[in-house]
């Protein structure tokens, strides 16, 4: 992959501590990008973070109660044993000049309040979906649009997962051409690098496209 204009010298600590990277400096080259991992409650967020980061990730995941059955929908996913109630956080480097630090959202409506911290900084997002439950993942594609968040979705494929064309999915979520659909495992590290590096190039792309507009 042409990483080209993101070796800008740097230290890889200033996007933690100032929230990311902008979008200008994405176009001028930067070493460290804040990337958010979003999507439904039991899409694979927290998973996804724990298989990708080279470093050992911080997770709150506490253990699913009888208190949560009314609260928490379980349908789909119903031997899923803890849910995330804050964040996750992880690291990976890309290659020598680029650093993304990842930052999970906790899928349950009741979390969604801690969303709007979260986002504040972040230069893009990868939103996982099931494609057994579509509608778990709407309020998260709407929380990139309200934000501005460029992202890319992200078909987390689970063993019963049926094989639906892109383009139906495309249709389903109501989200355009521009936007990138990929298909994942979450449990696998190559497979959740690779959704990263079509973030990476996606946001390049939009630089690019703002760079060449008429002003």
């Amino acid at each position: 992959m042409d990483l080209k204009g993101f070796d800008r010298p740097g230290h890889p600590g200033d996007a933690a501590r100032q929230g990311g990277a902008s979008a200008d400096s994405l176009a001028a080259g930067s070493r460290s990008v804040k990337v958010m991992i979003a999507g439904g409650f039991g899409t694979g967020k927290t998973t996804m973070v724990r298989s990708v980061s080279d470093i050992k990730p911080l997770t709150t995941e506490e253990t699913l109660t009888q208190a949560s059955v009314d609260v928490d929908h379980l349908v789909g996913i119903a031997d899923k044993q803890e849910t995330t109630v804050s964040l996750d956080f992880g690291r990976i480097g890309i290659n020598e000049q680029l650093v993304l630090y990842l930052f999970g959202t906790p899928g349950q409506e009741r979390f969604w309040f801690l969303w709007n911290g979260l986002f504040k900084g972040a230069l893009g997002a990868v939103v996982l979906v099931d494609t057994r439950r579509l509608a778990s993942s709407f309020r998260a594609i709407e929380e990139m649009e309200r934000q501005g968040v460029p992202f890319v979705i992200a078909l987390n494929v689970f063993p019963d997962s049926q094989n639906h064309p892109v383009e139906e999915i495309r249709e389903a979520l109501d989200i355009p051409e521009s936007t990138p659909v990929v298909a994942c495992d979450a449990r696998d590290r190559a497979s959740s690098r690779d959704v990263l590096i079509a973030l990476i190039r996606h946001l390049k792309d939009r630089s690019a496209a703002t760079v060449l507009e008429p002003q």
